[in-house]
């Protein structure tokens, strides 16, 4: 699952939101940082356990920032856009009101971009989803995949 619930956006979106209103070149230049090495790093392996994190998701996002063009320029063209998603949202909620999918909700629950209350909000417009915390950050999958790997064969089996 991803975030459709605006409860579920971390710290860092209040900055971007701002950005949002206001998308003035210094604050767009303020995001720069977010593709140093060490930010890349630190977005797979924060909120995990030490070595839980193979090398091999970040150094290949490294690799790409250091061969495409004009990398953090898109990059930032994605952040900027966001606030579409963002825009969306209510329009998602309507839907899973509506037609009360089968939801399975597997979130890290040391994600500090896409934080657990955006996991927990599912429950107001899907009573019956299934929602999983796991000892990760936002990229769960690169220390969590046998969990998530199970629970999803479980649920959609």
């Amino acid at each position: 699952m991803t975030v459709v619930y605006e409860e579920g956006l971390g710290k860092e979106w209040e900055a971007r939101a701002e950005y949002w209103k206001n998308p003035i070149l210094e604050l767009r230049e303020q995001y720069k940082s977010a593709f140093a090495k060490d930010t890349v790093i630190g977005q797979y392996t924060f909120g995990t356990e030490e070595d839980a994190v193979s090398p091999d998701g970040y150094s290949l996002d490294l690799y790409y920032a250091s061969v495409i063009p004009d990398y953090e320029e898109k990059q930032s063209d994605l952040i900027f856009d966001y606030q579409n998603n963002v825009k969306l949202y209510p329009m998602f909620q309507q839907y899973l009101r509506d037609n009360q999918p089968k939801i399975l909700a597997i979130w890290g629950k040391n994600d500090p971009s896409f934080i657990w209350k955006g996991a927990e909000a599912f429950a107001k417009d899907v009573p019956d989803a299934k929602i999983v915390q796991v000892n990760s950050g936002h990229f769960a999958l690169e220390n969590c995949c046998q969990t998530i790997a199970e629970n999803i064969l479980a649920y959609f089996e």
